[in-house]
């Protein structure tokens, strides 16, 4: 019983993160590299994330391995619904995180980038 709340609660965030990528019902966003002061703006609404060369950046701590280990299987499956998937590191209760995307050129931040942070983000208040 609580394995199916668990997996309503990460389809409704999925369709949420698919909705702000545009990517629903068949619809691709046209991926454009954010300007600097876009970028800038976005880190400014993302709490603890920060521009670093072309990536957003943030490191997520939690209480303990299961804990990120969670997060990550949660953020997991709506990266492979936007089919966006994280740069990221672990070690025990630490997830060090970097987004960018490879599909523009240069690589650079782009709207999903922001998109899945704010996922994270809502993912990890949890």
């Amino acid at each position: 019983m609580a394995g199916a709340s668990l997996i309503r609660r990460i389809g409704s965030v999925k369709v949420d993160a698919r909705r702000a990528s545009r990517a629903e019902e068949g619809e691709q966003m046209a991926l454009t590299r954010m300007t600097d002061e876009a970028v800038t703006a976005a880190v400014g609404e993302l709490e603890g994330w920060s521009a670093d060369g072309n990536k957003l950046r943030k490191v997520f701590r939690f209480e303990d391995f299961n804990a990120a280990f969670g997060w990550m299987t949660r953020v997991a499956l709506v990266a492979e619904g936007m089919n966006h998937h994280p740069e990221w590191f672990n070690v025990y209760n630490r997830v060090e995180v970097a987004l960018q995307t490879h599909d523009v050129s240069p690589p650079g931040v782009t709207a999903n980038d922001v998109a899945l942070a704010r996922a994270m983000e809502r993912f990890a208040a949890r």
